[in-house]
């Protein structure tokens, strides 16, 4: 493309539609990337040139590889309970540019308007001059939930309170940014505006190098030293931990996202506990002491003693160790009452009460309905403004008066006169244009600004971006839910290049012991589940594939050998009664329950179950995940969705060669585990779950194929099958050429130290890991439990004869010195588990309310 007067066009000028002329002028609306006579603006022209020259096809084709990228991060929002479907965050390539200087008066305002609501916070928590002097009307504080009277008093080290801020932005139709929304309990947003600038970074890297766009780091390296530097009363090597609602926050992974960015612990409620007047850690070289806690949970969840009562999210005595100034949270408890909607309308008397300064950034012209003259105005003009309740909930919504009808209006005046103090309402600014690619052109969609600043020791610091999102729909005049939007990168231009600078020396000091601490009890539980889980399905889905070959070979299958094999399947899976107690008519079409042990995840047992299972234990712990491990996992999520398309006419015509991707991919994920991870406690705990969970399984399949003895042909074909599920028949066939005797079998499945999936060799490398683990020393007692446990399985396994395993008792008719010592072992390692959940993991019970609160909590 070139440059011609002004207007970008292609060289064939009947290709495509110019650049300039992609979308009409929009209407009362201030266009970010072009001016009234459509020519970019100044600081569009070189991004403008940069994406002119891309065809459709390479701009769809690098879309499409920014979606990939943020799947492969595991980058999602709204995430459903179902593991299976995570909503990915939707990112449009072409970025939000602001020039130099116009960012210089947005971020002097910025650091104005969070100083002003630091000297709110303080005031309101402190002598309450502001309520004294009439600047706020009192209800509109002590009517909220969000002022916590349990806080009044308390105080936060250092010269700010409010130590992060989030502000919303839009322009008006004259470009002029106004703010019409502020977050201070939890601000969320900053990590996706990373994520952002990492994605667009990579897919478009000549026009982000070409535009002199400022960096983010400076910001986040602020943010990590402020943290740092609010225990540096009483340690210099403070223990800083991120605090979260959980895998199903709607924010997850923007919370395991920025806490291994800055290098702190993720941890939950759960993993916390109030001692001695101290917050501690439950970690699995015991308890360790935390100093900062960056929280993601709202104020009234975050203490049940104090708080909310019914709360799952919070550590009860929380608030009584914050008075005592034994640990910061950042921010403090009780700051989501500066989110109040009300509030804005009085803020150009507080900035003059407090600062003696009016504000330079503008804020939404408000109404607040309990005084009487603003209660006139907005019933009067309710068609030209946006109505909101005066106290700001995750279930609250904006109604826009424009859209009302008749009816509707007079419902909503009826609402406000009732409980007027309870509404606000804002002017409608219906946001700026903002150019976005899609169906192969430039588009218009309004759109909407998150900026952030952190407290430093000189004033506040503004990232030199933010997090920008625009409409999905054209029918859409106002950004009003993130699910339903998409995000752009934000590019502040520099006034010259900025100069790559030495990163600032880490404060934290990190010990072994403190590098071991620093991993909470429930992550290690999860993946050890995550371990187990995984090789639950993968055991099943071999069986299974085995199965399906042995009914589709050329030869019928012989009832008995068809009954030991179905049966061994619902034994497996345990999913019972299924095939154990099959009639001749379940037998003769087997079909239904086969796709059921496939495909049905609310049965327990399942291969789709198992597979939930393990993507659910992921979730949890996705902060400690590796890039290509994710890629794996939406891989299984990709194969399990084909699974539910191939199964949903019943059994497909090759059955074993639907498996074949999913036992792949979790072939593929074990191999990374072992060739890619680090021999750290995590892995140490994975592998004891996948370890214990191979032995079980053999001992199971052993037990269910070969204590009941069959006749010559069917026994060697029950064998053969054994085998060929564990990978293990050509290594038999080479080993004993065609003996196929029990006691052959048993040899390479139980005690041969050099098949990687015997019994001898699972419970050889399970103890290796237990030596390896905290808490493991010999004492006066002897051998720790799970020492002598596994010790005694391994001594069962070496001591046992093969040939009297494999002999029939004349009285039982089944092969009972097999089953008996298949059964001890399974108890020994069901035992093993329940002794390394109770030494390692949280089983804690949390807090039971006594009385039941309406409400739901926010995540």
């Amino acid at each position: 493309m070139q440059l011609q007067t002004g207007t970008f066009v292609t060289s064939v000028m009947d290709e495509k539609p110019t650049l300039s002329s992609a979308y009409d002028t929009p209407i009362n609306a201030y266009d970010e990337a072009f001016t009234e006579d459509r020519q970019p603006r100044p600081h569009w022209e070189s991004v403008m040139r940069s994406m002119g020259s891309f065809t459709n096809e390479e701009m769809l084709d690098r879309q499409r590889r920014a979606q990939r990228i943020l799947r492969e991060d595991g980058a999602t929002y709204n995430l459903t309970s179902d593991p299976l479907t995570p909503s990915v965050w939707s990112l449009d390539l072409i970025p939000n540019i602001i020039p130099t200087e116009e960012w210089c008066a947005i971020e002097q305002g910025l650091n104005q308007r969070s100083t002003l609501f630091d000297l709110m916070l303080k005031d309101l928590y402190g002598p309450q001059e502001l309520l004294k002097n009439g600047i706020i009307p009192s209800e509109i504080i002590f009517s909220h939930p969000g002022f916590l009277r349990q806080c009044h008093g308390v105080s936060v080290p250092g010269a700010h309170h409010l130590l992060l801020h989030a502000v919303d932005l839009v322009r008006d139709p004259t470009g002029q940014f106004q703010v019409i929304g502020d977050r201070t309990q939890a601000p969320s947003g900053a990590g996706y505006a990373l994520e952002n600038r990492t994605v667009v970074s990579r897919v478009i890297p000549n026009s982000f190098r070409d535009s002199q766009v400022r960096r983010l780091a400076g910001f986040f390296q602020s943010f990590k030293n402020m943290l740092s530097s609010l225990a540096c009363q009483w340690t210099d090597t403070p223990r800083i931990v991120m605090l979260s609602p959980g895998a199903l926050s709607s924010t997850y992974f923007e919370q395991a996202y920025l806490s291994n960015f800055l290098g702190f612990p993720l941890v939950q409620g759960s993993d916390l506990t109030v001692r001695n007047g101290a917050v501690w850690m439950k970690s699995l070289n015991g308890l360790a002491r935390v100093d900062v806690i960056l929280r993601r949970v709202d104020d009234a969840l975050c203490d049940q003693a104090e708080l909310r009562a019914d709360s799952f999210l919070g550590v009860p005595g929380l608030l009584e160790v914050v008075r005592a100034g034994n640990v910061v949270l950042a921010n403090p408890l009780g700051s989501g009452i500066l989110e109040a909607p009300a509030l804005i309308k009085f803020l150009p008397a507080i900035s003059e009460f407090l600062m003696g300064e009016q504000l330079t950034l503008p804020s939404v012209t408000t109404w607040w309905c309990g005084d009487a003259n603003d209660l006139q105005y907005v019933l009067a003009n309710i068609q030209n403004l946006i109505i909101k309740p005066a106290i700001r909930r995750f279930d609250s919504s904006s109604v826009y008066g424009h859209t009302l009808t008749e009816k509707q209006t007079l419902s909503t005046i009826e609402k406000i006169k009732k409980h007027p103090h309870m509404y606000v309402a804002q002017s409608y600014i219906p946001g700026s244009r903002a150019p976005i690619w899609s169906g192969g052109k430039l588009q218009a969609r309004p759109s909407l600004l998150r900026a952030f600043t952190v407290a430093t020791p000189k004033g506040y610091n503004a990232m030199p971006g933010g997090l920008s999102r625009v409409g999905d729909s054209k029918t859409e005049m106002i950004v009003s839910n993130i699910a339903s939007s998409k995000s752009k990168d934000t590019w502040v231009l520099a006034a010259e290049p900025e100069t790559q600078t030495a990163p600032i020396a880490d404060q934290i000091i990190l010990h072994e012991e403190a590098l071991q601490a620093n991993l909470p009890s429930r992550v290690v539980e999860n993946l050890f589940w995550m371990g187990r889980y995984a090789e639950r399905a993968e055991v099943s889905m071999r069986l299974l594939r085995t199965i399906f070959k042995q009914m589709n070979g050329v030869d019928p299958l012989p009832e008995e050998s068809l009954r030991t094999l179905l049966t061994m399947a619902s034994v497996q899976t345990a999913c019972l009664p299924g095939f154990t107690e099959a009639d001749e008519d379940m037998l003769a079409n087997p079909e239904a329950e086969l796709v059921s042990i496939i495909t049905d995840g609310n049965r327990a047992g399942s291969v789709k179950a198992n597979l939930q299972a393990m993507l659910s234990c992921g979730e949890q712990v996705k902060e400690m995940l590796s890039a290509d491990t994710r890629i794996i996992i939406n891989e299984l999520r990709d194969h399990i969705h084909e699974l539910d398309r191939t199964y949903t006419n019943g059994l497909p015509s090759a059955p074993e060669e639907s498996l074949d991707s999913l036992v792949t991919s979790l072939l593929a994920l074990s191999g990374l585990n072992h060739e890619s991870m680090l021999r750290g406690l995590d892995w140490t705990f994975q592998e004891i779950g996948r370890r214990t969970e191979r032995a079980l399984q053999t001992a199971t399949l052993l037990r269910s194929a070969l204590t009941k003895p069959l006749s010559s042909a069917p026994q060697q074909q029950i064998l053969e099958s054994v085998l060929l599920s564990v990978e293990a028949l050509i290594s038999f066939r080479r080993r004993y050429r065609n003996r196929a005797r029990v006691a052959y079998g048993l040899d390479l499945l139980m005690i041969d130290g050099t098949n990687p999936r015997s019994l001898l060799y699972q419970v050889e490398q399970l103890r290796k890991c237990i030596n390896e683990l905290p808490r493991n020393e010999t004492t006066t007692a002897g051998l720790s439990p799970e020492n002598k446990i596994i010790i005694r399985s391994l001594s069962s396994i070496q001591l046992a004869d093969l040939e009297e395993l494999a002999e029939v008792d004349k009285k039982t008719l089944s092969r009972s010195k097999l089953e008996k010592l298949m059964t001890e072992l399974l108890a020994q390692l069901e035992q093993f588990t329940v002794l390394i959940s109770e030494k390692y993991f949280d089983h804690t019970a949390g807090p039971q309310s006594l009385i039941k609160i309406v409400g739901e909590t926010d995540l």
